[in-house]
């Protein structure tokens, strides 16, 4: 019996407003380059107003988000859960996903007066991303958003790992994954960043219990993880904690281990301006490509050139005809 969604996710809804700026003023805000970090809405504020900028533009984005909408603009069918306000963040967050043929937890529920999060995304002229990020409504993201019977009619669940930072999420993480467990349906979760894995390694643990289907991960949260100094090592630790991995390497690629072997995938060598939703668009792509009959290297294959596409352009999505073109890409 075929299932009516390909991937199932859950995580931080948040409002991406993304802006250039220099390292010299990472460094005079003090705010550390190339991680997310969890700040507060006034501090969103004050270093938004301090970039010079013309217009402010706010698209729907996190993490997750950006995941089940590459799934979908493959061709795949994606179900949402996350936390919204009823705000004005609130409807430009669920038209884009209604917009994109995405199915969410708010096709049900009536959302709660409060601020819809909101990630400053920050890029500097080497391609890297830093996120400030004031989650907002999200951080009371709970069980109450988990939604049962979507994750039973799902092939894959795939979990935010950025949703750990929070005790009520934390928890949802754990239902998901059960519900999941419980009715056979597949697990797939990311370490999401470095500064994240360092923080709550005891919880991802907790997350990932015996093992997960599916890990994917970038080669310093593998090394976070296991606690491991060198990439050979890690990947060996890995096996512990998941069935399956994907360990993305940037411009070397990635490596994925499918169960069996080790398959190494090759990058494409383009000239990246904008590293933001790199490792979303990865896993979107590739959860697309296993649901959808090809095999890992194949999948891997789609992912990296996908990947290589976001990177070379602004912002963390890619246009719907980019999707198709990349599809028949030979």
């Amino acid at each position: 019996m075929s299932k009516k969604y390909n991937v199932y996710g859950i995580g931080n809804a948040l409002v991406d407003l993304e802006f250039e700026v220099t390292k010299d003023f990472l460094d005079e805000h003090k705010v550390k380059k190339g991680l997310m970090t969890l700040v507060d809405e006034e501090t969103q504020y004050r270093l938004i107003g301090d970039i010079n900028h013309d217009e402010t533009v706010a698209k729907s984005g996190g993490s997750a988000a950006n995941t089940v909408m590459a799934v979908s603009q493959f061709g795949g069918k994606g179900f949402y859960s996350c936390k919204v306000a009823n705000d004005d963040f609130g409807d430009i967050y669920l038209t884009e996903m209604t917009e994109a043929g995405i199915n969410t937890n708010f096709d049900q529920m009536k959302r709660e007066e409060g601020i819809t999060g909101k990630c400053l995304v920050m890029i500097t002229d080497d391609a890297d991303r830093t996120m400030n990020t004031y989650l907002g409504i999200t951080t009371n993201l709970s069980t109450n958003e988990v939604d049962e019977h979507a994750i039973k009619d799902s092939e894959f669940v795939y979990i935010e790992g950025y949703l750990v930072a929070s005790e009520t999420a934390l928890e949802a993480m754990k239902l998901t994954k059960k519900i999941a467990e419980d009715n056979g349906v597949k697990t797939a979760i990311t370490l999401s960043d470095p500064s994240i894995v360092e923080a709550f390694k005891s919880q991802f643990k907790d997350v990932i219990g015996a093992s997960v289907d599916l890990l994917f991960c970038n080669e310093e949260e593998a090394k976070t993880f296991t606690g491991k100094d060198n990439l050979m090592e890690a990947r060996e630790a890995l096996k512990q904690d998941a069935r399956r991995f994907v360990i993305t390497q940037g411009r070397n690629g990635a490596m994925i281990f499918d169960g069996d072997t080790f398959v190494d995938i090759e990058p494409y060598e383009v000239k990246a301006v904008d590293t933001n939703g790199a490792g979303d668009m990865f896993a979107g792509a590739f959860l697309y490509g296993i649901t959808h009959g090809m095999e890992y290297a194949g999948a891997g294959k789609l992912a990296s050139l996908a990947g290589s596409k976001i990177v070379s352009q602004y912002g963390p999505r890619l246009k719907w005809h980019q999707a198709q073109e990349l599809l028949h890409h030979k």
